[in-house]
């Protein structure tokens, strides 16, 4: 089954609230320390609370240290090590844990004009910025490894001090790792941090979601309580109610480069891998370019196949696809007698009545060249069998 997790940044976000968000939705405080409890790190515990912004809701948590850190700047490979020496860390956490990481070294790198492994993390290396990043790795686990995807975050404005100094919101990093995705330009204050901004950019794909059916719904709750918004991180955990494997499916490309003999061989392609139908119409594309439509109907279960098909036999370089309904007729043949032998006939049927009449081409042919005769004779004669008082 296809799960789904939508996170909606009303707030913004942060690396606590992610968590937050995911223990308001079931998962177990005890269970995330767990997992997190091989990082080599001095020591620190999660303090889950209930808190409300603009009267909602949700779970706060705060990550709090038994001591103050004495060296809370650690370069890339620190953590990388770190991350990669907790035993108890599931392996595909550690594997979006550094990528994470990585994504914001790389952030950072670029901003200040250096490589990543001349980057040393401030705010984000210290031990809480690396409890919130493995733990939200680990909440994906826990919630059963969903797909994820996230609206545009809000990015706040004004200033921020750093260990750099005084900063624009959002700070170079944010802004460097949501290049090339939306983001929305509005709020006070900064409402998505570098952390919030890697998780997002890392681990989730921003934009609508596909629709689902939503099971459960969890607040992270923000540590600030805004005038013009509640700081709260939404996030939607369900399930898509309809599978690739049922229904029908109108799997098509666009080719502007195939040749006539490709375009036949693609359609008996798709037909021979289980397509019901296919076919090709001609169509204009950007710059008043010629081109050719490649559709076929195939049924869910053998939609993947039809796709393999059609990348590999095609020059495309993607398809698309949608689910559609049809409505069809009952079905059955009937034999018929002509002066040149049986014909079988196609009839399609709407409660017993017989609406539509085909006689089979290709029994028409043959009798048609052992007799010697046009087809559209044989054809012909075929239909005028098929009378009321003759077979159905």
């Amino acid at each position: 089954m296809r799960r789904i997790l939508y996170l909606e940044p009303v707030g913004g976000i942060a690396g606590d609230m992610f968590l937050a968000a995911g223990i308001d939705l079931g998962v177990s405080p005890d269970a995330i320390a767990q997992a997190l409890s091989g990082l080599n790190v001095p020591g620190w515990r999660l303090a889950v609370s209930r808190a409300v912004r603009h009267a909602i809701s949700g779970t706060h948590l705060d990550v709090v240290l038994d001591a103050k850190e004495a060296h809370p700047h650690r370069a890339y490979a620190d953590i990388r090590q770190l991350i990669e020496a907790a035993p108890t860390l599931p392996e595909r956490a550690k594997a979006r844990a550094l990528a994470v990481f990585r994504a914001i070294g790389e952030a950072e790198a670029k901003v200040h004009g250096v490589s990543i492994d001349a980057i040393h993390f401030h705010e984000v290396g210290a031990v809480d910025s690396i409890v919130d990043i493995c733990g939200a790795a680990v909440v994906l686990e826990l919630l059963g490894d969903p797909e994820v995807h996230a609206a545009p975050p809000p990015l706040g404005s004004g200033t921020i001090r750093v260990a750099h100094g005084q900063m624009p919101i959002p700070v170079p990093a944010t802004l460097e790792l949501l290049r090339d995705v939306p983001v929305r330009f509005e709020g006070v204050g900064e409402l998505t941090t570098p952390t919030g901004a890697a998780l997002l950019k890392v681990l989730t794909k921003i934009g609508h979601p596909p629709d689902f059916i939503v099971e459960k719904v969890g607040y992270g709750v923000g540590t600030k309580d805004f005038r013009d918004r509640p700081n709260v991180l939404r996030a939607s955990l369900g399930r898509v109610e309809t599978q690739a494997t049922e229904g029908l499916w109108v799997v098509e490309a666009n080719l502007d480069d195939a040749t006539p003999q490709l375009l036949a061989h693609l359609v008996e392609r798709l037909l021979e891998v289980g397509a019901k139908d296919a076919w090709v119409s001609p169509v204009v594309m950007k710059k008043g370019r010629p081109a050719h439509l490649l559709g076929a109907l195939v049924e869910g279960g053998l939609r993947e196949a039809v796709v393999d098909a059609l990348l590999t036999e095609s020059t495309s370089l993607g398809v698309r696809y949608h689910r559609v309904e049809r409505h069809a007729l009952e079905r059955d043949f009937v034999e018929v007698q002509t002066p040149w032998g049986r014909v079988r006939v196609k009839r399609g049927l709407r409660d017993g009545r017989v609406l539509n009449a085909h006689p089979e081409f290709d029994d028409c042919v043959r009798l048609a060249r052992a007799a010697g005769v046009p087809v559209k004779q044989v054809m012909a004669a075929a239909m005028a069998a098929l009378t009321p008082a003759g077979p159905g």
